[in-house]
């Protein structure tokens, strides 16, 4: 039987699941924000929607790069500099004169979320006893489904009544208030990373570690065809008036937080079941948005059901890159984790953009859907083969 987490383990998870929350708030800020930062600069949404691709594309790049950079430095120390960075970024898109400047400014952003998801999990499963590293997991990415709760639509009510730039200073605040949270409670981590260059190719021959990145990619790719442009879909084909979209992201993100918890009760039990569960659900999702959009009702819990399936499926992939990693080794692949799946991110976003422009809003859903089909047969006859041998 588990004991109970001491509060000395709680505070500075607590911290975590603070700055996991605030990391994503940001990264998908704009997705909530599209219809004003476009009208703003008089672009296209699609143009406007670069800001997510540029962002995730960062991500991909210098994920890796980073993380070898800064593998060897004491970790309670490497997060602290990296939400400073984050927050004086997010002060310097809040005063952002034009387009570029704001590009510029999320570029920033970007490096230091790179870093930051990195060595997230593996800060997150060290300041806990082995027995709590699910609770651990879960609750790092019940941070990013919170952010989903109340940070993307909290940030869209800022940006509808006071403007979009308000919502980047509220961000970068909120990232100072944690740093100097975490500098009172998180205990001092040394890097246990002696992961060095020459050891990459080894790394990179991991079997396991590539599977999961494969399936990321596709998935994120399939999932962000949509997401990103979720806003103006409810809007314009599901005809959901302002405040119910705002809602609808809400009930998305709290969906995601059903979904981390659900892994901690059953993904040790039931592993390769759940991960099928989660990735028909994400597909399922998609292929339902537009048929789902003729009732308000319908297209809500469609959503909610697509947003604990994402969440789930997030989980089960961290979960697994650290069960089958070297600890030394764990950081660098988080960080080739984060920028495969923000490659995906990027795809993903520049492909439903294409699909806005080219064909119909109304069916960015079929188009991911036919993307995570493909990823539902690439996991079930491949790699899961490899997880059971």
């Amino acid at each position: 039987m588990k004991k109970n987490m001491p509060l000395k383990e709680w505070l500075p998870l607590l911290g975590m699941t603070f700055s996991a929350f605030v990391v994503n708030t940001s990264e998908f800020m704009p997705i909530g924000l599209l219809t004003s930062i476009a009208a703003d600069f008089r672009i296209t949404e699609a143009h406007a929607g670069l800001l997510i691709s540029v962002y995730a594309w960062v991500v991909m790049l210098l994920s890796l790069p980073l993380m070898l950079l800064v593998c060897r430095v004491e970790m309670r120390k490497l997060l602290l500099c990296t939400l400073a960075v984050f927050g004086v970024c997010q002060i310097l898109s809040t005063v952002s004169g034009s387009f570029g400047a704001l590009m510029a400014s999320r570029i920033g952003v970007a490096c230091s979320h790179a870093v930051f998801w990195s060595i997230a999990s593996p800060i997150a499963v060290r300041v806990v006893s082995e027995e709590h590293r699910p609770l651990a997991l879960s609750m790092i990415v019940t941070g990013s489904s919170v952010a989903m709760i109340f940070g993307l639509p909290l940030g869209r009510a800022i940006g509808l009544h006071i403007g979009w730039r308000m919502t980047f200073l509220c961000v970068g605040l909120l990232a100072f208030a944690i740093l100097l949270y975490l500098w009172k409670t998180a205990p001092q981590l040394p890097s246990r990373q002696t992961f060095t260059l020459r050891e990459l190719p080894r790394l990179l021959k991991n079997p396991l570690l590539i599977g999961i990145c494969w399936l990321a990619a596709l998935i994120a790719t399939a999932y962000y065809t949509a997401y990103s442009y979720i806003e103006p879909f409810l809007k314009q084909v599901a005809q959901l008036p302002e405040n119910w979209i705002t809602v609808t992201l809400a009930l998305f993100g709290a969906s995601g937080i059903l979904g981390s918890f659900l892994f901690s009760w059953f993904y040790d039990r039931f592993p390769h079941p759940f991960l099928k569960l989660s990735l028909g659900g994400i597909a399922g999702g998609l292929l339902l948005l537009y048929p789902a959009s003729f009732h308000a009702g319908t297209v809500i819990l469609l959503c909610c059901f697509w947003g604990m399936a994402a969440t789930a499926f997030n989980v089960v992939c961290q979960a697994e890159i650290i069960r089958h990693t070297r600890q030394e080794a764990t950081a660098v692949a988080m960080s080739i984790f984060s920028g495969i799946f923000n490659l995906g991110i990027g795809c993903g976003t520049l492909f439903g953009g294409a699909v806005c422009s080219y064909s119909a809003i109304s069916r960015i859903g079929f188009a991911g859907g036919l993307i995570a089909v493909g990823a539902f047969f690439y996991c079930t006859h491949r790699l899961l083969k490899q997880l059971t041998s």
